[in-house]
């Protein structure tokens, strides 16, 4: 039987897991069995450099944790799991991953939570092929320039037309 100290560690553990997942939107579970050292601090750099984070924690403690903030279905998980929690975008934790994925048949993708919902290996993969923030940002912007621009042509030509008839 633990003791008091070592179960009052682990119940601080969860806690602080629990509020993690309770402000996520986006957490990533995979399984990160075989990979090296290097790729491993290649990958966690990549995964930080967004501001996302990355761990390693027992399956057991992430059960606990999903089960505080309210999340269902995370209490059957099996083998070494590490997590990606992204607290202000769902594309490009996804992205990171799933092309890390792609490189390394080894590193698997086990599950998502997006919102608090479990989403399947499948969705994390759609989510993947979105184009990322900034992307969508400059699409947004040049649609709204190519408007206004189109406003600024038609109102000058408005104009001359005034100006030749007067």
């Amino acid at each position: 039987m633990p003791s008091e100290k070592v179960l009052n560690q682990k119940k601080a553990k969860v806690e602080e897991l629990s509020e993690k997942f309770k402000k996520a939107k986006m957490i990533i579970l995979t399984e990160y069995r075989g990979i090296s050292v290097a790729d491993d601090t290649k990958l966690r750099s990549q995964i930080r450099a967004d501001g996302n984070e990355y761990f390693v924690v027992k399956n057991s403690t992430i059960s606990y944790a999903a089960k505080a903030a309210g999340i269902e279905g995370l209490d059957t998980l099996e083998g070494p799991t590490a997590v990606v929690v992204s607290y202000e975008d769902y594309v490009t934790p996804a992205k990171v991953v799933n092309d890390y994925a792609k490189d390394h048949d080894f590193y698997t993708i086990k599950v998502g939570v997006m919102d608090g919902k479990v989403i399947d290996v499948a969705e994390v993969k759609k989510l993947a092929s979105l184009p990322s923030k900034d992307t969508l940002y400059s699409m947004l912007a040049s649609a709204l320039l190519g408007n206004i621009r189109n406003l600024a042509v038609v109102l000058d030509q408005a104009r001359e037309k005034q100006a030749e008839n007067a």
